[in-house]
């Protein structure tokens, strides 16, 4: 009934809609008979004693496995955040193929999302052998000097360093990694906390050899903290919705340096893609390197492999979920913006934690307010966290045409037409596609399903009560999806119809 009212609230506009802090905003995203295979791959070694606890996360879980990388070739990759990139055969035993942590020895791994958090290979790594990391490094005491720190701040308010490296292997076909490294780029934390750090790099796998965008390294768009980093710097609306700060914004560069480019310098040492629209403006006062801006948590991105259409998975405050289509130049809207709904920390008095329903003629479209609304939602009474998601045309019949993601907390997997996330991207805010819940199974030796959840999996693996899934989702060069928990240290797959 309380979801009932606010929808009709939603709908006509009354005062009490425009003025009333909305406390149950969507309503539950439900199972619709959508029954998926899953299956376990490879599991990492277990890692819980390699750092002392005092420096590791609570609860520590088995390895801490966020990526899952494939290459043409057909070699697959996968990170510990502790420090380790693995290469798994094709049977999913795991080598060590470069130890991260033994580099960098100020690297933090007591966060839920610290240490060696993200990598990918150059499209070209056949040839040219480059891959791309990033981990966070304490500040104290670090020799290194941060390339961009906040509007504001000064130094000595810095707390760790956010840090993308370059990586070249002598030889691309070896199985373990031997070359040199080069730093891109190293942006400082001001909060207390390391909360949100960079925790993507990537490529569109969509882009070929003479297209624009070929080449060109993505990285998450992350708030840095400033929403609720700790510290007196934290909820910090100032910090957010500038075009001088990588605050909030998905960096796209081409991670070439300018003296091998002859192209624009960036912060660090890379070059700024002409192409990027807040460096073709030629105004000073923007950053060229930044792709898309507004954005919360956006740690995960994707692409679709038909038309190119990219995703970002934004994790939100204590509300909405979003699944945003991403565009050069345009603004996502946080912290103003959560979900379809004003945030409470743009009133008077208000609130991080508050949402407000926009006003009627923005809400339905016809007036704009210059922001780019998301494609898909969830609340927090699903979930907690999105996790990344992919655009599906693989083997599994029921999941084809779909966009599947999921929740890190709970370890839900959640699936959405893609026709109507597309058909969603109009311009009008509360125009959302429905998302619907995906019943896991697995089967026993005579083929006979027993429905799963993957928490349950995760619990049996680890023999004990988990507190959080922490799921992540990768797919595969055959266009399979992958599913990983930074708890049991487990790959598994979600499996083709039988």
């Amino acid at each position: 009934m309380a979801n009932a009212m606010m929808t009709l609230l939603l709908v006509f506009g009354t005062a009490a809609a425009v003025l009333a802090q909305i406390a149950d905003p969507l309503p539950p995203v439900e199972k619709r008979g959508l029954t998926v295979e899953i299956r376990d791959f490879a599991r990492l070694p277990d890692t819980r004693g390699l750092r002392p606890a005092t420096e590791d996360v609570v609860p520590a879980g088995w390895a801490r496995v966020s990526f899952v990388r494939d290459l043409p070739d057909g070699r697959r990759f996968a990170n510990d955040s502790r420090g380790l990139l693995y290469l798994l055969d094709r049977n999913g035993a795991p080598s060590v193929y470069a130890n991260v942590a033994a580099i960098f020895p100020r690297a933090v791994y007591n966060r839920l999302e610290s240490g060696f958090i993200g990598f990918d290979f150059h499209p070209d790594f056949a040839r040219n052998g480059l891959f791309y990391t990033v981990h966070a490094e304490r500040a104290p005491g670090n020799p290194a000097t941060p390339h961009f720190i906040p509007p504001g701040f000064a130094p000595a308010d810095v707390t760790y360093h956010n840090v993308i490296t370059e990586w070249r292997t002598s030889t691309p076909g070896a199985n373990t990694f031997e070359g040199t490294r080069r730093e891109l780029l190293r942006v400082a934390h001001i909060v207390d906390n390391l909360t949100h750090p960079f925790g993507y790099v990537g490529f569109n796998p969509t882009s070929k050899p003479g297209t624009p965008d070929y080449g060109l390294l993505y990285t998450s768009g992350s708030d840095l903290g400033f929403s609720n980093g700790g510290g007196t710097k934290a909820n910090n609306p100032g910090q957010t919705q500038r075009l001088d700060s990588v605050v909030g914004a998905i960096l796209r560069i081409d991670p070439r340096s300018p003296a091998d480019s002859g192209g624009t310098k960036g912060l660090g040492d890379y070059t700024i893609p002409a192409t990027n629209r807040f460096a073709a403006d030629k105004d000073p006062k923007t950053l060229g390197e930044i792709y898309a801006y507004g954005f919360r948590n956006a740690h995960r991105l994707s692409w679709d492999l038909t038309d190119g259409t990219m995703f970002a998975s934004d994790i939100g405050m204590n509300n909405i979920e979003e699944i945003n289509i991403v565009r050069n130049g345009e603004n996502y809207g946080w912290m103003r913006r959560e979900g379809y709904f004003e945030n409470g920390v743009t009133r008077p008095g208000g609130a991080l934690n508050q949402l407000f329903a926009l006003p009627p003629d923005v809400l339905e479209g016809r007036a704009k307010d210059g922001f780019t609304y998301p494609v898909a939602i969830y609340d927090h009474n699903d979930g907690q966290a999105v996790t990344g998601g992919f655009a599906y045309y693989g083997r599994i019949t029921a999941l084809r045409g779909k966009f599947v993601f999921g929740d890190i907390v709970r370890g839900r997997l959640f699936a959405a037409d893609l026709a109507a996330m597309k058909k969603a991207d109009d311009g009008v805010p509360q125009t959302v596609a429905p998302v619907e819940e995906i019943q896991l199974y697995m089967r026993d030796a005579s083929g006979n399903r027993t429905y799963v959840a993957l928490r349950e999996l995760i619990e049996r693996t680890m023999g004990t009560t988990i507190t959080r899934a922490d799921l992540h989702i990768s797919r595969g060069n055959d266009g399979e999806l992958l599913i990983t928990s930074r708890q049991d240290g487990t790959i598994r797959m979600l499996m083709p119809d039988s």
